[in-house]
């Protein structure tokens, strides 16, 4: 029997996080928040929310580290308490909650699979996000030799962890901006699959995003280059899955 939790990597975001906790509450599933080092008066939203709610469990970076080791420390704390799947949610109210039951069923179909949102965008999308997200395309397509990586910055996902601490045993993961495509990647070298879901994405009038133009850019090219070399090494491998099916 899979059990599921959710994953919520927060910094400083308390615009939406209320609205966000009170639709997961009605879901019955435990859920985990990170704060990643958040000021004093975030820290206090989270506080009381953490008093309204028995299922809501808060962690606290003293430092920020960034989205993806907010996250890494939520699946990790999620594996060591015995829940078979973690659902990773935005913080800020971009993704559609109605679809986690969506993302649940596929799970319990494909368990060893991670599934993963497929972003459905409206016109609050930034245009330069828009165009980004299709150059990572091409270099994971690359990176896997395949095209079954549709999307792999979406954070609205469901993770194996038994797979995914199998993972983080052996390799470090970026902890930034980097860190969903990283994951994504070295899951699909290792074996897991990917099946995605349709899924409206929004950017909310007052939202407030945390990603850096410059750094976060350099650090995912240099994610690329990483993981491109990385390829070579593997590409035996990768194309004979392909041959073999």
């Amino acid at each position: 029997m899979n059990q599921f939790c959710i994953v919520i990597p927060n910094y400083n975001h308390t615009h939406a996080i209320a609205t966000v906790i009170l639709e997961l509450n009605a879901l019955k599933l435990p859920i985990i928040m990170v704060d990643d080092g958040s000021c004093d008066d975030a820290k206090q939203v989270f506080a009381s929310l953490q008093q309204q709610y028995d299922d809501l469990t808060v962690l606290t970076h003293t430092e920020n580290q960034g989205k993806g080791g907010a996250v890494q420390t939520g699946l990790l704390y999620a594996h060591e308490h015995g829940f078979s799947h973690a659902i990773q949610v935005d913080a800020d109210g971009q993704h559609s909650l109605d679809d986690i039951a969506k993302l649940i069923d596929l799970s319990n179909n494909e368990p060893n699979n991670v599934i993963s949102g497929c972003p459905i965008y409206d016109s609050s999308v930034p245009k330069h996000r828009y165009l980004s997200r299709y150059i990572t395309h091409f270099w994971v397509w690359v990176e896997t030799l395949s095209f079954d990586i549709v999307d792999s910055m979406c954070g609205f996902r469901v993770y194996p962890l038994t797979a995914v601490k199998q993972l983080m045993a052996k390799q470090a993961l970026g902890k930034r901006m980097d860190f969903d495509i990283e994951i994504l990647v070295r899951l699909y070298w290792q074996g897991v699959k990917v099946t995605f879901l349709p899924t409206q994405v929004i950017y909310p009038e007052n939202g407030v995003s945390h990603f850096r133009a410059l750094h976060d850019n350099l650090g995912i090219s240099w994610l690329h280059t990483r993981l491109f070399f990385g390829m070579l090494l593997r590409s035996p491998l990768l194309i004979w899955r392909k041959v073999v099916g």
